[in-house]
């Protein structure tokens, strides 16, 4: 068998040539394009598939340097993710959920159950099938809510506690995820505004489009302040995060953050003390930052991709994801619709929490944009659904995966 080790500028470089390889095909495949499929997942996913005919042909294989790495290091790839998750951080902002008025509340606390839910479906089912329940809840509420950047990270953290396969469970229960989101969001919206005569209304109910920040141009000194602000919280993060595990491990407690997690809570932090004293931060920048880290460590993860791993486990998991979006679509028609408040703007957001909470917001946008188009508009859809999706979700997903997977270690394993 042929094998090649890549060092670290290779991996870079070669990561960077799939992430564009991925941009590529995504502009000339309407599939791609229709169902938000990210750049880096189709040339990550591509070059995995090439690693899987080596592996099973037995002729060639490629490895990155972070096989080498000594346990416990943090790679390119993992400094990547967390800067990703901290400029998350930065987006949760209790002041704007205040001001976002009872509708972002309701529809963060339908988010949230919905989350519960899909972490309880899946270890419950994995049990069931005889797998490792930790494999369930790498096809609940981390690839469906989370979407592939909480699959990129939870997905190794899953392989650390014991379950094999979880990082390609996870990546391809959210490749999976945006297409189904997408697929079962219009029919039910539909339903609901047909079966309760909903008429569309325009009126604002007094949302304030200005609550997301101002615009403002990019500039050097801007990108530099971001920087500034995502090195720091990372760096005490980071030192919370060893602090906390070594304690835990020296009495006996069986919790173990992610690297990310305390980086992402310092900038949460950071964010409301900053809201508080009425400053602002390059919100622009900070997302700039976000995507491109984003971008990065999902390409760099998926080119990696072990998917044989996926064989043995091919018909447990495709039930799992089937029960999935059966409890999404009944959650959706029965419960986001009725918390909402019954009208059509709940049956928009119906539609939109289908794409949000099995895919990602832009998936959500673009069942609501599909439905809005042939029905008429919904305002207040379009203001709650981006706030909670991009501002909020993540961050209190990342606790709940956290308590689930913490739980199923100390009673199952």
């Amino acid at each position: 068998m042929f094998e090649y080790h890549m060092n670290m500028a290779e991996t870079v470089g070669f990561a960077i040539i799939l992430l564009l390889l991925g941009r590529w095909i995504k502009r000339r495949v309407n599939f791609f394009e229709k169902f938000f499929i990210p750049a880096p997942v189709i040339g990550g996913t591509l070059f995995s598939i090439i690693l899987l005919i080596g592996h099973q042909t037995g002729t060639f294989n490629f490895t990155t340097f972070e096989a080498d790495l000594p346990k416990g290091e943090i790679s390119i790839k993992d400094l990547l993710m967390i800067s990703f998750f901290t400029t998350v951080g930065f987006s949760a902002s209790l002041k704007i959920l205040k001001k976002g008025g009872v509708g972002v509340a309701l529809f963060l606390l339908a988010a949230v159950i919905l989350v519960i839910l899909q972490d309880i479906v899946g270890p419950v089912l994995a049990k069931a099938l005889g797998i490792n329940p930790l494999l369930g809840l790498a096809a609940g509420s981390i690839p469906l809510t989370g979407g592939h950047g909480t699959s990129g990270a939870y997905g190794p953290y899953l392989e650390e506690l014991g379950a094999t396969g979880a990082a390609v469970v996870s990546i391809a229960s959210a490749t999976y995820g945006l297409i189904a989101g997408c697929l079962i969001g219009g029919p039910i919206a539909r339903r609901l505004m047909i079966k309760n005569n909903l008429k569309p209304t325009e009126n604002k109910a007094g949302f304030d489009d200005s609550l997301l920040g101002p615009s403002t141009e990019i500039t050097e000194e801007r990108l530099f302040s971001a920087v500034v602000y995502i090195g720091i919280a990372m760096g005490i993060g980071a030192t919370i995060n060893i602090l906390l595990n070594n304690f835990f491990v020296a009495h006996g407690i069986k919790i173990k953050f992610p690297a990310y997690l305390m980086g992402m809570v310092v900038a949460a932090i950071i964010r409301n003390i900053l809201d508080f004293n009425q400053k602002q931060l390059p919100f622009t920048e900070i997302g700039i930052v976000g995507n491109i880290s984003l971008s990065l460590f999902l390409s760099m993860a998926l080119m990696s991709m072990k998917l044989w791993q996926l064989i043995d486990l091919a018909v447990p998991l495709i039930v799992i994801l089937l029960v999935q979006t059966l409890v999404m679509a009944l959650f959706a028609y029965f419960v986001t619709f009725n918390i909402m408040g019954r009208d059509y703007d709940a049956a928009v957001m119906s539609t939109g929490h289908c794409g949000f909470g099995l895919g990602a917001t832009p998936n959500a946008m673009a069942n609501m944009e599909t439905f809005t188009k042939a029905n008429g508009p919904s305002v207040k859809a379009f203001f709650i659904i981006p706030i909670v999706g991009s501002l909020f979700i993540d961050f209190i997903n990342a606790g709940i995966i956290q308590a689930f997977a913490t739980w199923i270690v100390n009673n199952f394993m």
